[in-house]
């Protein structure tokens, strides 16, 4: 099987090469549109700002080979915002795979602290990505802005409200935690991915 994760200039894409090193894939890391084409599954992870891997993105025509891709794609944490309408970080046009705006977290009470960084469980699960996942498994979070309940919706989590944790429309996925951080869990979640 052939694994790509799309390089655009985000950071925190070293631990998600070793999280599919442990599980026997060596992936390719690439921004050329023809090997990103040919993989048999595709990863969008990273960390970053909007509105700079946007620009990244665009002008390097990586948002129309994204968008066009038929294989079933991962989008993570900046990966699956990114895969969203727009984002009120930067006031960011992005890809509208998911057709829901991403949103700044807005403390209510003093112990909220923003960004959400953590461990949190996540629950109704409704995924083929989640076989073999308890309802409550604990996976890590690092965020500042979320994607909000929407139709596309297959994992919730509650950080000051209920926010989406996972998305999937067609053969795009996203997970706005760090799958390739959350231990076992997360590996049996990356190994869901490649066995789709």
């Amino acid at each position: 099987m052939s694994v790509a994760i799309v390089k655009y200039n985000a950071g925190n894409i070293r631990s998600v090469l070793n999280a599919l090193s442990r599980l026997g894939v060596e992936p390719v890391l690439t921004d050329n549109p023809e090997e990103l084409r040919r993989a048999d599954k595709v990863l969008f992870p990273g960390q970053g700002e909007a509105s700079h891997a946007m620009r990244y993105l665009r002008e390097h025509g990586l948002d129309k080979v994204v968008c066009s891709l038929q294989q079933p794609l991962l989008g993570i944490c900046i990966g699956q915002q990114l895969l969203c309408r727009n984002s009120e970080e930067g006031n960011t046009d992005c890809l509208g795979i998911f057709d829901v705006p991403v949103l700044r977290f807005q403390p209510e009470r003093h112990e909220d602290k923003v960004p959400h960084m953590g461990w949190n469980d996540i629950y109704d699960l409704q995924s083929p990505l989640f076989n073999g996942i308890d309802e409550r498994a604990f996976v890590y979070f690092v965020h500042s802005f979320y994607v909000p309940p929407c139709q596309e919706m297959i994992a919730t989590a509650d950080y000051i409200w209920p926010f989406s944790a996972a998305l999937h429309r067609d053969n795009f996925y996203a997970t706005q935690f760090h799958p390739e951080k959350s231990g076992d869990v997360g590996s049996r979640i990356l190994k869901n991915f490649l066995e789709l």
